[in-house]
């Protein structure tokens, strides 16, 4: 019973990957055949190098086997590098030669590599249902066109987003030879693109004071961590940056921010857990027009987009900053987490209406195989995705290129 529950578990796995249901339990009795052939000539040869390594250990002139040996030299190799921060000791008059091992060197992944990789669960749940869907057919007709609705729906590009991506490619599909993926996936990476509002390069420049930006979003969706890797990245560019602590009602919120303010170089405003958030918008905006500040980035309280007495404080948080520095915030961004899949698209539907939400910073999307939400917030809201988080390090924080992201979903594997 355990056995045909596992089938089961790996038959879905494989159906997810892009198998066809009907060839899933197939497909998944043929992998466990082949890992068990796999693990039988792992034994076999283990078994043989085992049985050959006793036969030359009986041969070692100095009667030490084999094993003895190669530990020794791998103790000399070791010991030729003293460990990290450790004084290394004087040579000798007579060093003994010792054997070197070449540097390995590790060549970083470039931003398109970095992209890649964090849209390859999207890019497998995607790209590989659709080449599944084009398998073995002569023509596509209506019936490809309701699979393939299915494929863009549960990637969670959305309705609306899906059925202008349906109604395009019906037209466009004479181009398309059943027989040659690539032909598919260039129309249908066209009309993704056509649908991706974009906000340009940069952001946008005050006419005085600082750049503000105003970052919310519900608890949980990474807001803090964003706006640390912000500031980071602006302070490498050269830039002065002041954060202002408004989460004042999570516990550690503004101990968080302030570990981040360390790491950037960064000034962080704040007042005791509890205050007026309204209160350290208005001492930060205070402090980065008195230290000549070029960007002042708003932390606000995590909060949920039903609650109207915490939006209404949100609108008020505008007003103070709006006063002290005319025309901020310049940038309200938005910060959603992809793996939410349609909720995040109701979070911004929500704080669109309130507070007027001006770009999305779209962050995990290298956790989730729906990357589909980029497309539908851009269709069903008109709201650029500004920024797209595809791992964890400051880099991975990075603007969103339209082109770019198509390209990734549809690069070659």
């Amino acid at each position: 019973m355990n056995f045909e529950l596992w089938l089961q578990k790996i038959a879905d796995l494989l159906v997810n990957a892009g198998v066809p249901a009907e060839q899933g339990a197939t497909a998944a009795l043929a992998l466990v055949y082949l890992c068990l052939t796999l693990l039988s000539l792992v034994v076999v040869v283990f078994l043989l190098r085992r049985n050959l390594r006793s036969r030359k250990g009986s041969a070692v002139p100095s009667g030490r086997p084999v094993e003895q040996e190669e530990r020794a030299a791998a103790e000399a190799v070791v010991a030729e590098e003293p460990p990290q921060g450790a004084v290394a000791p004087a040579p000798s008059a007579e060093p003994a030669p010792k054997p070197t091992l070449p540097a390995a060197v590790e060549e970083p992944a470039n931003l398109f590599q970095r992209m890649r990789q964090g849209l390859a669960k999207t890019r497998s749940s995607l790209v590989g249902r659709v080449d599944a869907l084009l398998g073995g057919r002569s023509s596509l007709d209506s019936d490809f066109l309701e699979e393939l609705e299915e494929v863009l729906i549960t990637a969670d590009f959305g309705m609306q987003a899906t059925q202008e991506l349906v109604q395009a490619l019906t037209g466009r599909l004479k181009e398309v030879d059943p027989g040659e993926p690539a032909q598919l996936h260039r129309v249908l990476g066209e009309e993704i693109r056509a649908r991706l509002k974009t906000t340009g390069t940069g952001w946008p420049v005050p006419e005085s004071g600082p750049l503000v930006i105003m970052v919310v979003g519900v608890n949980g969706v990474g807001k803090t961590t964003t706006i640390g890797k912000l500031a980071k990245q602006f302070s490498d560019q050269g830039k002065k940056v002041v954060l202002g602590a408004g989460d004042t009602f999570r516990a550690a919120a503004a101990e968080q921010l302030e570990v981040w303010g360390t790491r950037s170089r960064a000034e962080v405003i704040r007042h005791a857990e509890g205050s007026d958030p309204a209160a350290v918008a208005f001492d930060a905006a205070k402090a980065a027009i008195a230290r000549k500040a070029d960007v002042l980035i708003l932390d606000t309280a995590g909060r949920l987009h039903t609650k109207v007495n915490l939006m209404e404080e949100l609108k008020k948080v505008r007003r103070v900053v709006d006063r002290e520095i005319p025309g901020a915030p310049h940038e309200t961004l938005l910060v959603l987490d992809a793996t939410t899949g349609q909720n995040a698209l109701i979070q911004a539907r929500m704080f669109q209406q309130a507070v007027a939400v001006s770009g999305i910073a779209l962050t995990k999307l290298d956790g989730t195989a729906k990357g589909g939400i980029v497309v539908a917030i851009s269709s069903q809201l008109d709201l650029p995705v500004r920024l797209i988080g595809v791992g964890e390090g400051v880099a991975d924080l990075r603007p969103f290129d339209a082109d770019e992201f198509v390209a990734a979903l549809f690069a070659n594997n």
